[in-house]
């Protein structure tokens, strides 16, 4: 298996399925993978794939979210305003075909299959990227970098706690020793498993800021922090 295996979902999600979200695959022949490469719509290939597509979204009620196994298409428009919920196949292939992480994928060789999943809209507030590294719990940071959430802080303990406690049970079916996680902490105080990817390189340290630190000692969770506001005279000049 080559690296850029090792963090496809389907290739992690047999041995992990039970701390993930429910997941439904859908395996691409060449000329799928092709037609999606090229955009294509409404051509014979397409034509036959997406009720194949309809049939696996049917597992799940209401709307889901559709991905490849390698990553999402967390940057289109749907992903902006409906944080990707899909309702059919036509539009699950449609937004599929508008993100550029999509295409670059496949352009990588990366793309094998359609990942089908019940769309959950989750809090960002409980959407955290933990640093796993020789198999322990290096660090944690705060996934979405969009502001400062005023109840995290009282939080962070707990689920720090919490995370380490969840590498522990999870790190024999990891494919790697040293990789991230990104995980989801569910109201009920269970951590689901929302997708692995591998340590450095493209994967972003969010708020550790850089690789190139040193990732020994207690592992901490970093959130952005609270706004300080400023008093006193104030005088600016340009």
């Amino acid at each position: 298996m080559t690296e850029k295996n090792f963090y496809s979902m389907c290739q992690w999600y047999p041995k992990l399925n039970q701390v993930s979200f429910p997941a439904v695959f859908l395996t691409l022949s060449g000329i799928e993978l092709a037609a999606m490469k090229n955009k294509e719509t409404d051509t014979p290939v397409v034509q036959n794939l997406l009720p194949r597509l309809e049939c696996c979204m049917k597992s799940f009620p209401g709307n889901r979210f559709v991905s490849v196994d390698s990553v999402s298409p967390t940057d289109t428009e749907r992903f902006e305003k409906k944080r990707g919920a899909v309702h059919s196949a036509q539009s699950a292939w449609k937004y599929l075909l508008e993100s550029e992480k999509v295409t670059s994928a496949l352009e990588r060789g990366e793309v094998t299959s359609l990942c089908i999943r019940p769309f959950r809209n989750m809090e960002h507030a409980r959407e955290f990227r933990l640093f796993i590294r020789e198999g322990v719990l290096a660090g944690m940071s705060q996934y979405h970098l969009i502001r400062h959430f005023r109840r995290l802080p009282g939080r962070i303990e707990k689920y720090l706690l919490q995370a380490q406690k969840f590498v522990e049970k999870i790190r024999e079916d990891l494919p790697a020793e040293t990789l991230c996680a990104d995980i989801y902490f569910k109201s009920s105080g269970d951590i689901l498993l929302v997708d692995l990817n591998p340590w450095g390189g493209s994967t972003d340290p969010l708020m550790y800021h850089t690789w190139d630190r040193d990732w020994n000692g207690e592992p901490s969770c970093l959130i952005v922090p609270e706004p300080r506001s400023v008093s006193g005279n104030i005088e600016v000049r340009f």
